[in-house]
C-alpha cells in the first residue's frame, strides 16, 4: 500500500477549477516533491491531503485513511508544516514542543527531537528571538513531534540563506532515513532535484508530469554536450566512434562534443586511453529549471509571500 494515493482529485471555488483531476501515489520512505507556478493548484492538493479541506470529488488516502472521514486519526498519523506557520512571539522552544506534543496519544520524545533538529541549545530561548532558519527547524520539529509517518513540508527553505538552505536539506534527509515518508512542496528546482526521489509537475490544475528528477530532464531533452581543449593533438575518430557521441565539432581549438547516455564518462574515457589532457572542460546539460519550462510554458518564481491559490 502506497503512503499517499490521490485519485481524480477535483476543487473549484465559484468558477475557478482550482484542482482538476489530479492523480498521484506516493511510497513508503519517498521523499516526493511538487513544482509548479504560483496558482497551479499545489496548496489546494496539499490541504486537501492534509484534511484542511474537502474536494468536491476524487479520494485521498493517507496511509489507508480519509482525511475527511477520519481526520483525527489522520491528524495523529500526519505532520503538517506549511508555508506559513506563526507562533506566539514569547513561547519558548521547549515549551512549544511540550505543548504540542501533549496533543497526541503517541508523540515522539520532543527532547530528542530538539536535538536531532539542532536546537538543545536554543530551548529557552523565546521565538521571536530565533534566526529564520531556527524557525525553520522549530516548525520541522513540531511537524514531527506527534511522531508521524507521513509529513508534509510546504516551501520549508523560502527566506533562508544558502548554507542554513543546505543545512535544512541534510536535515530533511536524516528524518526520511528515520523511515519518515516526505511530500515536499517548494519552488527551487535545486532542491526539488537535490532531495526528491520522484517529482509531481503541476500545472493549471492538473499533473502534467510525474518521475525522477532525471526522468523529468530526460523527457525535455537527453541531449548533453562537453566542452574542452586538448593538451595535444587528438584524432577525431577517437570521440566519434564512442557510441554515446552524435557529433564532434572543433571550433579555433575548442571541441564540442555532443551527445547522451553516459557522455561525459565516455569522453574522459576516451582522452585517458590516448593520454590526453582535457584543458578548461566545461558540461552543458538540461536541469530540472529546463523540464519545468518545458512542462509548464514558465520560468520557475523566486517565492515570495504565499499568494491564494483557491
Amino acid at each position: 500500500m502506497a503512503a499517499l494515493e490521490v485519485r481524480n482529485l477535483h476543487k473549484r471555488y465559484g468558477h475557478h477549477v482550482a484542482v482538476d483531476n489530479i492523480s498521484f501515489s506516493v511510497e513508503e520512505g519517498e521523499i516526493f516533491g511538487i513544482i509548479g507556478p504560483n496558482g497551479a493548484g499545489k496548496t489546494t492538493t496539499v490541504e486537501s491531503i492534509a484534511g484542511l479541506r474537502t474536494p468536491d470529488s476524487g479520494s485521498i488516502s493517507v496511509l489507508g485513511l480519509d482525511p475527511v472521514k477520519d481526520r483525527a486519526e489522520v491528524r495523529e498519523r500526519l505532520g503538517v508544516q506549511l508555508q506559513e506557520s506563526s507562533f506566539p512571539d514569547a513561547i519558548k522552544v521547549a515549551e512549544a514542543l511540550e505543548l504540542y506534543s501533549s496533543f497526541y496519544r503517541d508523540p515522539a520524545d520532543w527532547r530528542e527531537l530538539m536535538e536531532l533538529l539542532g536546537l538543545a541549545e536554543k530551548h529557552k530561548t523565546r521565538y521571536k528571538a530565533l534566526s529564520g532558519g531556527q524557525k525553520q527547524r522549530l516548525s520541522i520539529a513540531l511537524a514531527l513531534v506527534g511522531n508521524p509517518k507521513v509529513a508534509i513540508l510546504d516551501e520549508l527553505t523560502t527566506g533562508l540563506d544558502p548554507q542554513a538552505r543546505r543545512d535544512t536539506w541534510s536535515l530533511i534527509e536524516r528524518v526520511r532515513d528515520t523511515g519518515v515518508t516526505i511530500l515536499l512542496v517548494t519552488h527551487f528546482m535545486d532542491e526539488a532535484e537535490r532531495l526528491s526521489d520522484r517529482i509531481a509537475v503541476i500545472d493549471g490544475g492538473r499533473v502534467a508530469a510525474v518521475d525522477t528528477p532525471e526522468g523529468l530532464i530526460a523527457q525535455v531533452s537527453p541531449v548533453q554536450q562537453v566542452r574542452f581543449r586538448v593538451s595535444q593533438p587528438l584524432d577525431r575518430r577517437v570521440l566519434t566512434e564512442l557510441p554515446d557521441v552524435s557529433n564532434v565539432e572543433i571550433t579555433e581549438g575548442r571541441w564540442l562534443v555532443t551527445g547522451r547516455g553516459q557522455l561525459l564518462s565516455s569522453v574522459a574515457g576516451a582522452l585517458a586511453r590516448a593520454q590526453v589532457v582535457a584543458e578548461d572542460l566545461r558540461v552543458d546539460q538540461r536541469n530540472l529549471d529546463d523540464a519545468f519550462v518545458a512542462f509548464t510554458g514558465r520560468a520557475p518564481e523566486s517565492p515570495g509571500p504565499r499568494q491564494e491559490e483557491g
